[in-house]
């Protein structure tokens, strides 16, 4: 029987894919060699409970996996496994994630059909929320034949996976193709806008542009290609942008305005799907390397889901690809914070050294309340009915808009084989320097709109405390940024909008008089340290316990306060530290050293100034006490406005005053 015969009345949602020639980093989230038998789970997920695995553990835990070969991937969708070996597709982006079908569409039964040639075994696995694996069916297959699995979505409430396995017999078993069906009359196709924005990466946009042209099935039902270029740098300036635009087939647009943000950038894809008629937008960074298959999930998922729903997708590890930054993020409500849905998951897993199979905390369902705008598919229904973006520049837009939405009844999922690659968290520090601002103030503003706490919760106790740790870091320029919103926090919402465009640059012109934001490339541009030991004799100095922190503070902030540093420390720092030693209980017993910054681009200079200690410390305090007094007013009014900022009105007026294009 063939295999169109087979699925005259399936559509596919989901087909087996494999890497392109120029990631061999990324085999193992695509195959996994060996058998399921020879790696079954323990239950009990002891293994899956320990954040950081001793060596020994690791090695048992990961006994039977082995390395795919890469010279035995054919093509996207076909490969070879080689006489008496055993080959799993139970990986990230080949298992099929039913429980996230079972919960969000109306989907129950599915459809596996694999088409192979030689001779060898089909054999259909599934797991449980617990993740032990189960063995569901098997086939015999010789010569070219295609095997077809009718399969049942309902044991999997709270977790789990479907994969199949091939195993090759005496010769090569080859994979012709692999696809998940279901029936085809329940939905119609969707179109959507794929929104860039972009500051300054022309080369990264372009790369993922190439990428989608070279997988035109990727490109069916998208409506456009929307490059919102708030750069100076353009993409329609870099060298091959003219091949890829004829080679997109008239689907790529850029649209040039003034440097918005990411919200504003987001907010215009937004903006724009709505007019253009799409029935999604999907929104993706620029600084990303797509795999193009997630753009059919994404959208295909989403035509299923039983009402209109956000779907997003995960982010690996640019430069460490196999390397997952996290599988899911809430937002904690006390302290509106990002927070891991549950206990057993474990951030920057690495499928190379743990793969699905191997990983018990893998096979249970994840609910989330928002997913990063990295990769996010939002339905046109659900822009019309709460709006676009809150004009927040930068910070806190995609977490703020997840919550709005689910407050409204509609949910987020991030769905698994659905993924980018993008910078890791731990290459930035983005709660130090300009971005500091936009942390404070719309952290605040989320805070103000959503917390179901009474006055925040511990929103403004903490928001104290971090202006401690700065203060006596010593980075005042940081310090500055985050005063300032809270002065701006009080002039309203009205104000968003005014000032997305103008406010960063009022921030970096600040920088001139702060030495730690006067940022050198090369650490010999400063004066060489006086030889010594350090402030503390060379002592690590370790963090206070939280018996001892509020003790610790205060005397640590009169000694700042009180002691005026030596007037050595202004001609030359008592020493160097790396970023990774930047803590600000260790930084706290300097009066002046150099810090690298999380990129390894450069390092500053930070000078300890017990007047500007002071005044900050005093402001900052000032402020807050108003906040806590106003609070429930302000609530009320950045609640209120919510609509009004967000409206696709509100938002047309900011982009015809920031256009650029001429046309």
């Amino acid at each position: 029987m063939s295999a169109h015969e087979v699925t005259t009345d399936w559509a596919t949602i989901q087909r087996v894919i494999l890497p392109s020639q120029d990631q061999p980093d990324t085999v193992s989230l695509y195959v996994d060699a060996g058998t399921a038998s020879g790696i079954r789970l323990r239950e009990n997920d002891e293994l899956a409970r320990t954040p950081k695995l001793p060596e020994q553990k690791l090695q048992m835990f990961s006994s039977g996996s082995r390395e795919a070969h890469f010279e035995d991937l054919l093509t996207r969708h076909s490969m070879r496994v080689r006489s008496g070996e055993q080959i799993s597709f139970g990986t990230y982006f080949n298992a099929f994630p039913a429980s996230y079908w079972r919960r969000w569409t109306d989907v129950r039964d599915v459809r596996l059909v694999v088409s192979t040639s030689g001779t060898g075994t089909v054999t259909v696995y599934k797991s449980n929320a617990r993740g032990s694996v189960q063995r569901v069916d098997g086939k015999h297959v010789d010569g070219t034949a295609t095997s077809v699995f009718d399969l049942t979505l309902q044991p999997f409430g709270d977790g789990g996976w479907y994969w199949f396995d091939l195993a090759a017999s005496t010769g090569e078993l080859l994979l012709e193709n692999g696809e998940w069906q279901a029936g085809s009359s329940r939905v119609s196709k969707g179109q959507v806008t794929l929104q860039i924005t972009t500051m300054n990466k022309p080369d990264f946009c372009l790369n993922n542009a190439r990428i989608l042209a070279e997988n035109p099935t990727v490109l069916e039902n998208v409506k456009e290609i929307l490059i919102v270029d708030q750069g100076t740098h353009k993409v329609e300036a870099e060298d091959g942008y003219a091949a890829v635009k004829d080679s997109l087939g008239g689907k790529l647009r850029v649209i040039n305005q003034a440097n918005l943000g990411g919200s504003g950038g987001f907010a215009r894809g937004m903006y724009e799907s709505v007019e253009n008629g799409s029935d999604y937008v999907l929104l993706l960074d620029d600084d990303i390397v797509v795999e193009p298959e997630s753009i059919v999930r994404l959208l295909t998922f989403a035509d299923h889901c039983r009402k209109p729903t956000i779907v997003g997708g995960h982010m690996f590890d640019l430069y460490n690809r196999s390397v997952l930054h996290t599988f899911g993020e809430v937002v904690d409500p006390f302290r509106i914070v990002p927070a891991l849905p549950h206990a057993d998951m474990e951030t920057r897993h690495d499928f190379s050294i743990a793969n699905l199979r191997q990983t018990a905390w893998l096979h249970r369902r994840v609910d989330v309340d928002y997913n990063g705008w990295w990769m996010c598919l939002i339905p046109t229904e659900v822009i019309r009915e709460i709006g676009l973006s809150l004009p927040l520049f930068i910070k806190w837009d995609d977490a703020e808009y997840g919550l709005r939405a689910r407050e409204a009844g509609f949910a987020t999922v991030s769905l698994p084989g659905a993924a980018v690659w993008h910078v890791s968290w731990i290459d930035k520090d983005d709660l130090v320097g300009w971005q500091a601002y936009f942390h404070e103030r719309n952290r605040l503003i989320t805070t103000l709109i959503h917390s179901p706490y009474p006055k925040g919760g511990r929103v403004l106790r903490e928001s104290v405390q971090a202006d401690v740790k700065h203060l006596v870091s010593m980075q005042y320029f940081t310090e500055h940024g985050r005063i300032e919103a809270l002065k701006d926090l009080f002039k309203g919402p009205q104000e968003l909008h005014r000032v997305l465009g103008t406010k960063l640059p009022e921030i970096n012109a600040l920088k001139a008089s702060y030495p730690d934001a006067q940022l050198k490339d090369d650490v010999n541009d400063f004066p060489a340290p006086k030889l010594g030991r350090g402030p503390m004799g060379g002592t690590v100095v370790g963090m206070p316990s939280k018996k001892e922190l509020i003790p610790w503070g205060i005397k640590t902030v009169a000694r700042q306060l009180i002691k005026a540093p030596g007037p050595e420390s202004a001609e030359r720092p008592q020493g160097y530290l790396a970023h990774r030693d930047n803590r600000w209980f260790r930084v706290a017993h300097y009066d002046s050293v150099v810090v690298s910054n999380a990129e390894g681009t450069g390092a500053s200079w930070y000078q300890r100034d017990p007047k500007k200690l002071k005044s900050m410390l005093t402001e900052a305090t000032r402020l807050h006490l108003q906040l806590f007094r106003e609070w429930d007013k302000l609530a009320r009014q950045y609640r209120d406005a919510v609509a009004e900022i967000s409206s696709l009105e509100s938002w047309k007026k900011t982009f015809e005053a920031n256009s650029e294009d001429k046309s």
